[in-house]
Formats: C-alpha cells, sequence, structure tokens
C-alpha cells in the first residue's frame, strides 16, 4: 500500500489560545502517524476543504513554507526507501524526520553569521555584516522573511531606499556584495535552492565607482621613509608606514597584533583578521630593523600599539582605532610637507606595495597571495600553491 503524506489542522485539541495545531499525517498500510509542526491556527482562518491556510490567515507565506519544507522532507525520504526497497512503517518514518520544522530567516542567517565571526575574532568584517543586517531592519522593518522573498524587484527597491538616503556608490555596492555573501551562505547551508538565486540577474559588479587614486610611486615612498622630524611622535607613523609596505602590504590590525611568535624561520607567518587567510612573507631587512628599533622584553607585541594591559578585545579594538587614527593624521602631515599628490595613510602603502610590483610585471595572482585577498574562493585555492621561492622573488621588487 502507498504511503501518503498530508498537513491536518487537528480540530480534536484546542489550545488554550482557541487555536488548533498543525500536524503532519504519515498513512501506511491502514496505519496513520501524527506529528506537530510546532505551530497553530485559528479555525476561522484554516480552509478545511482545501486542507490549507485562508488567503486572510496571518503569517500564511511562513505556515506554507513550513508546511511544504516538512511533506516534501517526508516525500523525498519515501523515495529513497522505495527505490532502495527498504520497508518502512509510518510509525519509523516519521522516527527518521522527528525533528520540526525550523526554517531559518534571512534574520536568522545574519544573526549565526555575527556570531561566528565575533568567535572567530573578526571584530571588522563582524561589524561590517552587523551594518548591513542594520540597513536592511531599517528597510524592510524586520528580516523574518526567507531567502526567496528576496528576488530581483526587492533588490531594487532596497537600492532604491540606499539612494534616496544619499549612501554613497561603493557604500551601497558593499551593502550589496555582504548580502550577496549571507545568500550564498545559505545557498550552502541548504537553506535555499540555487534556483532562487537573484544576483544571476540582478548585478552586483554594476554597484562600483571609480576611487580616487591611492598609491604612489617607488620614488615617493622613499622620500617619505627618509623623511625628518623634530616632533618624536612622527617616527613611528613612518616606521608603520614602512613595515607596511615591506612587508607584503599588511594590515595595521594585523601589525597590531603581531607578536614574536609570528616570526619563523626568516618569514612573518601570520593569520589575516579580515579574512582568516594564512599568509607567510620572507622578512626584508629593513622590516627586521623596524622590529628590532621596536623590541619591548616587557610586551609579547612587536610594535607599540597593543600592550600586555589590553586584555580583553573590547579594549585591543578600541585600542587599535585610537593608534590608527593618530597614526593616518600624521601620515597626511609628513605628505603635506612633502607635496605628495594624495592624502598619505597606512593603506596607501599596501595599494603602493601592490602598485609597485605589478608595474615591474608580477603576475596578479601572486600579489593576491601576498596581500591575503579572498574574495574570488576558487582563486585562493589555487594560489595556496605558490611556493615561498615565487613570493621571495617578487617582494623583492619592493627593495
Amino acid at each position: 500500500m502507498n504511503a501518503t503524506v498530508n498537513v491536518v489542522c487537528y480540530k480534536w485539541k484546542t489550545l488554550s489560545n482557541g487555536e488548533y495545531p498543525l500536524m503532519i499525517r504519515v498513512c501506511k498500510d491502514g496505519k496513520k502517524k501524527y506529528q506537530s509542526l510546532g505551530i497553530s491556527v485559528d479555525p476561522a482562518h484554516w480552509d478545511f476543504k482545501k486542507n490549507k491556510p485562508k488567503v486572510n490567515c496571518p503569517n500564511k507565506e511562513h505556515i506554507n513554507k513550513i508546511i511544504t519544507d516538512k511533506v516534501n522532507e517526508l516525500s523525498e525520504q519515501i523515495v529513497q526507501l522505495k527505490s532502495e526497497r527498504k520497508g518502512f512503517t509510518a510509525n519509523s518514518l516519521m522516527s527518521k524526520t522527528s525533528k520540526k520544522v525550523q526554517p531559518k530567516t534571512v534574520g536568522d542567517i545574519f544573526l549565526e553569521q555575527m556570531q561566528r565571526l565575533t568567535d572567530e575574532g573578526r571584530r571588522g568584517y563582524m561589524l561590517s555584516t552587523k551594518q548591513v543586517y542594520n540597513s536592511l531592519m531599517e528597510f524592510n522593518k524586520h528580516l523574518d522573511i526567507y531567502f526567496t522573498d528576496i528576488d530581483v524587484a526587492w533588490l531594487r527597491r532596497y537600492e532604491t531606499h540606499l539612494r534616496k538616503k544619499g549612501i554613497a556608490e561603493n557604500t551601497i555596492g558593499i551593502r550589496f556584495r555582504t548580502l550577496r555573501a549571507i545568500y550564498n551562505l545559505a545557498i550552502e547551508e541548504n537553506i535555499v535552492k540555487t534556483e532562487h538565486y537573484p544576483f544571476n540577474t540582478y548585478k552586483v559588479s554594476r554597484l562600483h565607482k571609480e576611487t580616487a587614486k591611492r598609491s604612489i610611486s617607488k620614488e615617493d615612498v622613499s622620500r617619505i621613509l627618509g623623511y625628518q622630524s623634530s616632533n618624536r611622535y612622527i617616527r613611528l607613523p613612518i616606521d608603520l608606514f614602512a613595515f607596511t609596505y615591506y612587508m607584503g602590504g599588511i594590515n595595521f590590525v594585523d601589525i597590531a597584533y603581531l607578536t614574536k611568535d609570528n616570526l619563523m624561520d626568516g618569514r612573518l607567518v601570520y593569520t589575516r583578521r579580515k579574512t582568516g587567510k594564512l599568509i607567510k612573507l620572507p622578512l626584508q631587512p629593513q622590516a627586521l630593523e623596524l622590529i628590532e628599533r621596536y623590541r619591548d622584553k616587557d610586551s609579547p607585541y612587536l610594535f607599540p600599539i597593543l600592550s600586555p594591559k589590553h586584555k580583553t578585545e573590547q579594549q585591543r579594538a578600541n585600542r587599535v582605532h585610537k593608534v590608527i587614527s593618530k597614526v593616518n593624521q600624521r601620515l597626511k602631515e609628513v605628505g603635506k610637507a612633502l607635496s605628495i599628490p594624495i592624502d598619505l595613510t597606512t593603506y596607501v602603502a599596501r595599494h603602493s606595495q601592490a602598485t609597485v610590483m605589478k608595474r615591474a610585471g608580477v603576475p596578479t595572482s601572486i600579489i593576491r597571495e601576498l596581500m591575503g585577498h579572498s574574495s574570488e574562493r576558487v582563486t585562493q585555492v589555487y594560489l595556496d600553491s605558490f611556493d615561498n621561492e615565487e613570493i621571495d622573488k617578487a617582494m623583492k621588487n619592493l627593495l
């Protein structure tokens, strides 16, 4: 006898709120097995003839999603058991899928991702994701929606909302790329099927505006590194600029957290806090000189940005934010004194080292490896194959 799966508004049991529980019913060999879906409805909102919520039923989409997912889950299990010629009863089938269906919403996945990033210590990326979460909450009023609700029309409305608020073009692009990353995560976790993916039609790549030049020439870098000042507070910013340049464009936050443990066999080995990617770079002689200059036997850190007194992650984050603001402020002073055509920051050093190597003919793929980019997963898997010799050779172009 064939097994059947359907939903039942169980009117034989009235809950304290006057609603009836929704149950999944499996019929097999004349026997029936019921399982609660964990939701209930007002009988006035249930169509008992068509066995589904009425048009005016509150949370109709949510209820239908739960019903459909559970029916499909059991139906697929029946097909699999039959294909394997395995016997089953209504009871055994239900026990295999005893967990209540709790489809995750867009808000659920955002919150899970933010917690995951927090646990991994990737505070910057977490705050960026939280910013997008707050933006979406402002736009949609809530995120108790499913990924299938995010279609092209929904994305266009969100874009219009951001433009009305006067958000910059590249900021809009960042928010959409973050939303797309969350959607991709939902696909990986089998929360939504790829057939619903809206970003094949809605192109995020168009949300990009060319930014002002943020790199300088090798000659200008030399002028900055040789700059002399009577202000003793200028030396550290210049040295951090230099270390960034000599060490593959290492990010300021990553410099702050460097300790003696990151020095291994003549190489700087660290994990990028933003992407989680492991970076291994040859220690340039100039970089070693800078490390020696700031060596402090009372601190595990290589540079005087963090210290042992910064015990919590929040304290460390606050300290890094404070120092980088001061460093960039003083670098801008140096830039103006030397008539550098752009505002000088630590990011300029990161961008400049990449530009210098590119002009020297170093393949973009190796530059990505040096800088720890991870925007293209397939590329990153390929880049992991580069050996130390190739990277060492590439970095010689900086000297």
